[in-house]
């Protein structure tokens, strides 16, 4: 944003027929380079990678009214599950999905910033849909219910209940955790009911007496916060199908937890 902002000041302004199409192009083409670095560096990251989380306790409020149900769309929108599901789309693919599907940008207004024909964009646009969805639940949960969820998984740790904790964990789930080579976490993605089971309580066993989880509002979803000493030492995202947690995402990188700090303050 820094950089469009400067490009904005350096660039004749009033040669500039519509700044909003001047400004997407730019940041669109500055995020599209940034990701294409971000690929490099993210094959030399240390362990699994995990989108950076984000409190999120206030909802976005848009200027025009909106539908009961775009509050359950728009943490869809910002969930870590989305934003992993997008990590598997090339820079272009995942900048023309965005553009489309989020922005409602028009099939000819994306070939123009990507510089690339509307039929190609369309095909672009085409297979990230169906990727992106094949990953998704069709109906993300009300938070009431995701909320249930993850109370009724606390309940499983602290009681150190195997059987009700795998009956909360699809059979499919897969564990992802992010320690950024700074702090200890599983170096690969743990796939599995029951192992992610055992290890979820194993690590319950050796560390529950040293922490308490909280719950918080992460990316516009109900989420955990792990705490020790008062200070977070990580942070839980879940990926919900309504009725079992298809995902866990742990992010425990120092460097990824600032923005969880600054959104939800001192914790006492």
């Amino acid at each position: 944003m820094q950089e469009a902002y400067l490009r904005w000041h350096r660039t004749d302004q009033a040669a500039v027929r519509s700044p909003e199409a001047w400004l997407v192009t730019v940041v669109s083409r500055i995020a599209i380079d940034r990701l294409r670095r971000l690929n490099t560096e993210r094959a030399a990251y240390p362990g699994t990678w995990v989108p950076e989380p984000i409190a999120t306790d206030t909802p976005i409020a848009p200027s025009a009214p909106q539908a009961p149900d775009r509050g359950a769309e728009l943490a869809s929108d910002l969930s870590v599950a989305l934003l992993v599901l997008l990590e598997r789309l090339a820079p272009e693919e995942r900048a023309a999905f965005l553009l489309r599907e989020v922005f409602g940008a028009d099939f000819a207004e994306i070939a123009r910033i990507l510089d690339r024909r509307p039929d190609a964009v369309r095909q672009m646009v085409h297979r990230a849909r169906v990727r992106v969805r094949s990953g998704r639940p069709r109906v993300p949960p009300p938070p009431a219910v995701h909320e249930d969820l993850l109370e009724r998984y606390l309940a499983a740790l602290a009681a150190d209940d195997a059987r009700a904790l795998l009956a909360l964990l699809a059979p499919d789930v897969v564990l992802a955790s992010d320690g950024g080579g700074r702090v200890l976490a599983a170096r690969n993605r743990i796939v599995g009911a029951d192992r992610v089971a055992r290890f979820l309580l194993g690590v319950q066993r050796k560390f529950g007496r040293e922490t308490i989880h909280q719950l918080a509002q992460l990316n516009g979803q109900p989420a955990l916060l792990t705490v020790k000493c008062g200070k977070v030492i990580s942070a839980i995202a879940f990926d919900i199908d309504g009725s079992h947690i298809r995902a866990v995402y742990s992010v425990r990188n120092p460097e990824k937890l600032r923005r969880v700090l600054e959104g939800v303050g001192a914790i006492s």
